[in-house]
């Protein structure tokens, strides 16, 4: 499996630094990012310590000129972007939908697919630049079960889905493809609420064939081979690493 220039987002933590160490220790130069420069450095220490070739950006992805930053760094440390995971998401309130506040759902929706969509969009001339590419967005299994405290972070995920078609659809002719991967419950500490709960684990894991929650490296596992020639004849679909959830809009 080989790869060139790789750009992720919010990639200091868990499940993104697993998808740069993945991808790092198959021969992708990746550039990764986060909204603190203290959690940048200290993951470009720990994935150089690994061998990896890998440059940090600060950036929060609903800002344009440090989106710019991000692929101006892609450009003279690596010759361009090859390879887009757009993993950042945010889910800043717990709420029914309906009792959610606009400024939150706005806010939601600005992170968790307004960016994706935007990094996508200046991504693609650099892509077709390269003669090609792959796009890969992060979504979720609560698009396919918004339950009710995550409501318009499931909707904001499900909203990925279609995107993922949508962008696949027309980048189709210019080699460059485009797909997702949903996970399921997975131990960071963005899930840290579920996972450390054991009435929330067991509810949750109650809808899980496999009995357990995933592991970062199983979602690096799936957007590595989406990102390679091993998926050379996939576009515009989502794969899901749940454990065997069910996944069904």
């Amino acid at each position: 499996m080989s790869y060139f220039g790789a750009l992720l987002t919010r990639t200091c933590f868990r499940i993104g630094y697993a998808i740069a160490k993945r991808l790092g220790s198959e021969g992708a130069s990746v550039v990764i990012c986060s909204r603190k420069e203290s959690n940048v450095g200290k993951a470009v220490q720990s994935l150089r310590s690994e061998g990896i070739t890998v440059e940090g950006v600060v950036c929060h992805v609903a800002n344009h000129e440090q989106r710019r930053r991000l692929f101006e760094v892609a450009t003279s440390k690596f010759g361009g972007v090859d390879i887009l995971v757009s993993n950042a998401a945010i889910n800043p309130a717990v709420a029914p939908i309906l009792d959610t506040d606009e400024q939150i759902w706005d806010k939601i929706f600005d992170v968790n697919v307004k960016s994706s969509w935007l990094l996508a969009k200046e991504a693609y001339p650099e892509l077709v630049k390269r003669g090609g590419g792959s796009i890969v967005f992060i979504s979720s299994i609560a698009a396919y079960q918004p339950t009710e405290p995550l409501g318009a972070y499931g909707v904001s995920k499900t909203t990925l889905l279609g995107l993922t078609k949508a962008i696949a659809n027309e980048t189709v002719h210019e080699n460059i493809r485009v797909n997702c991967v949903a996970p399921g419950i997975v131990a960071t500490k963005f899930a840290s609420a579920i996972t450390n709960s054991e009435a929330g684990a067991e509810k949750s894991l109650s809808n899980v064939p496999l009995k357990r929650f995933g592991r970062p490296e199983e979602i690096a596992g799936a957007v590595a081979f989406l990102a390679s020639d091993d998926a050379s004849y996939i576009t515009g679909e989502t794969v899901v690493v749940a454990g065997g959830a069910p996944a069904r809009l």
